[in-house]
C-alpha cells in the first residue's frame, strides 16, 4: 500500500461507514429491540436540522434551501413524533453530548430553535451539565437566535467561515461578507460562549498562499477558540461538481494537490506557533482552553441516538438514518417522506448498515487513529479479542511507512501521517463497505 503516490485527497471519514454504504434494514428493526442489549447511560444525542439559508457550491451534506415556514414546521411536528419514538425505546438513556447540527440550526426562527433544544431536554439531555454544540452561519447567528443557544446552556458554537476574503467564497457560491462573520463572532463573545468554532477551507478558486495565511490569522485575531482547517473537495452532484463535469475535467491536478498540502502546512505552523494543539488533521485548539470537563463519551464504543432527517444513529452493530441524497430534488423527496412519518413508523431502523465483525474493528481502529489520541491496544484486544496490528495488514503497512509510530500500547499517527488522513482513512475501510459506496445511487 503506497500512502505516497497519488492524491493525498481521497476522502475525509467523519463516520464509518460512510451513509453511500446503507442500505434498506429487512426486516426492519423495532428500536427498543436494537437497543436492548446496548449501554445507555453515555450516549450521544444528535440532532439534525436539514436547512440552509444558502447551498455552497462544495457541499454535499443532506441540506435543502429555501424551504418555508409550513415545512418546517411539518419537519419539527414530525420530529417530535421521532422522539417520542426514540424515548419510548430508550426510556432509561443517558446523555453524555449533545450537538445540533445541519444544514443551518440557525435557520429556524427563535421560538422554533427553543422548541428542538426543549425536545431534546424532554428526552433527558441535561443541556447545562453536558458539553453542547450548536452549528451556526454568518447571516443566521443573530443575537436573538444566539441568545436562546445560551439561555439552554449550549457553550460550544461553530460556524462556517471558510474564507475572510469575500471573492474567494464567490467562487464556490457562498454569499458571505466578512463585515458578517466579525459581527457574528463579536455577538458569541458578548454573550460568554466558552468555544467558539471557526471553520476554514483551503484550495479555493484563485486563493493564494498569502490570502489563505491572512485568513487564519484573522480568525485567530477574532478570539477563536478552536480552528477547523478543510481542504476543499469537489464532489459529484455538488455545484463544483456538475461544474467539473462540464468541463469533463476528471482527474485531479497535481499541482491543486500540491497547493492544498502547502497551505495546510503553512497554516498547521502558523497555529502552532500562536498557541494552538493540533488534536486531528483538521482541528486545532486553544492551549490555554481546557477540554471540555462533561460525562466520559467514547466515541469507539458509546452509541449514538440521531433524531431529525439527516441524522445518524449508532448501535454497536447497527447504524441507521433516514435515506441519503445530496441534489435538491432528492432531499426535498426523503425530506417530504420524513414529514409524514408516524411515530409507529419512527419506531423501526429501516434503513441503514448491520456492521460485522471486520467492521467493528475496522471502525474502532478509525476512530481511534485519525485523531490526536491514538489507537490503544489493549483497549482494542479487551473489546475484540485480537491484536490490531496482526489482524490488520493495512493498519501494518500504516505503522511500516512510518506514517504511524507505536510507543507500548498505542499506535499514533506521525506528522506524516496526520497531513495524509484523508488517504489512510480509506485505506482501512473494508473490501464490503467499498464495494457498496461504489455501487451507490446517490441522487
Amino acid at each position: 500500500m503506497d500512502l505516497l503516490s497519488g492524491s493525498p485527497y481521497e476522502a475525509y471519514l467523519y463516520s464509518y461507514p460512510h451513509k453511500t454504504a446503507y442500505r434498506a434494514i429487512e426486516p426492519a428493526i423495532p428500536l427498543r429491540e436494537l437497543w436492548a442489549e446496548e449501554k445507555r447511560d453515555a450516549l450521544s444525542l444528535y440532532v439534525h436540522v436539514p436547512f440552509c439559508e444558502q447551498r455552497c457550491g462544495f457541499c454535499n451534506l443532506f441540506t435543502v434551501t429555501g424551504v418555508e415556514d409550513d415545512g418546517v414546521e411539518a419537519f419539527l411536528a414530525s420530529l417530535e413524533r421521532q422522539a417520542r419514538a426514540t424515548q419510548a425505546a430508550l426510556p432509561d438513556a443517558r446523555y453524555a453530548r449533545f450537538a445540533l447540527g445541519g444544514g443551518t440550526p440557525t435557520y429556524l426562527e427563535p421560538r422554533q430553535l427553543d422548541r428542538v433544544l426543549r425536545l431534546a431536554r424532554s428526552l433527558g439531555a441535561d443541556l447545562d451539565a453536558i458539553p453542547c454544540s450548536v452549528e451556526t452561519s454568518p447571516q443566521t447567528a443573530t443575537a436573538d437566535a444566539l441568545g436562546v443557544l445560551r439561555e439552554h446552556g449550549i457553550d460550544r458554537v461553530s460556524m462556517g467561515v471558510q474564507s475572510l476574503v469575500d471573492a474567494e467564497n464567490a467562487s464556490v457560491h457562498r454569499r458571505q461578507a466578512r463585515a458578517e462573520v466579525e459581527a457574528a463572532v463579536e455577538r458569541m463573545r458578548a454573550l460568554g460562549f466558552p468555544t467558539i468554532n471557526l471553520d476554514l477551507m483551503y484550495g479555493l478558486p484563485e486563493q493564494t498562499m498569502r490570502t489563505w495565511l491572512d485568513s487564519v490569522r484573522a480568525v485567530i485575531a477574532l478570539g477563536a477558540t478552536e480552528i477547523y482547517l478543510y481542504p476543499l473537495y469537489v464532489r459529484p452532484l455538488t455545484v463544483l461538481g456538475k461544474q467539473r463535469e462540464k468541463q469533463r475535467a476528471t482527474a485531479v491536478d497535481p499541482a491543486w494537490d500540491e497547493a492544498r498540502l502547502a497551505m495546510y502546512r503553512e497554516a498547521r505552523d502558523l497555529l502552532r506557533s500562536e498557541g494552538f494543539a493540533q488534536i486531528s488533521m483538521r482541528m486545532f485548539r486553544r492551549v490555554d482552553v481546557p477540554r471540555d470537563a462533561g460525562p466520559v463519551y467514547c466515541c469507539q464504543a458509546d452509541g449514538m441516538v440521531g433524531l431529525g432527517c439527516g441524522a445518524r444513529s449508532y448501535t454497536e452493530r447497527v447504524h441507521y438514518a433516514s435515506a441519503y441524497a445530496v441534489g435538491a430534488k432528492g432531499v426535498r423527496g426523503i425530506l417530504e417522506r420524513y414529514a409524514a412519518r408516524t411515530e409507529a413508523e419512527h419506531a423501526v431502523a429501516d434503513w441503514g448498515y448491520v456492521l460485522d465483525d471486520e467492521d467493528r474493528r475496522r471502525r474502532f481502529v478509525i476512530l481511534s487513529l485519525l485523531s490526536d489520541e491514538g489507537l490503544d491496544l489493549d483497549a482494542y484486544r479487551s473489546r475484540f479479542g485480537s491484536d490490531a496490528l496482526e489482524e490488520l495488514a493495512e493498519l501494518r503497512a500504516v505503522v511500516d511507512a512510518r506514517f504511524a509510530t507505536r510507543e507500548g500500547a498505542r499506535v499514533t499517527l506521525t506528522e506524516l501521517g496526520l497531513e495524509r488522513c484523508d488517504r489512510i482513512g480509506p485505506a482501512l475501510r473494508s473490501a464490503r463497505v467499498v464495494a457498496r459506496m461504489n455501487e451507490s445511487a446517490v441522487r
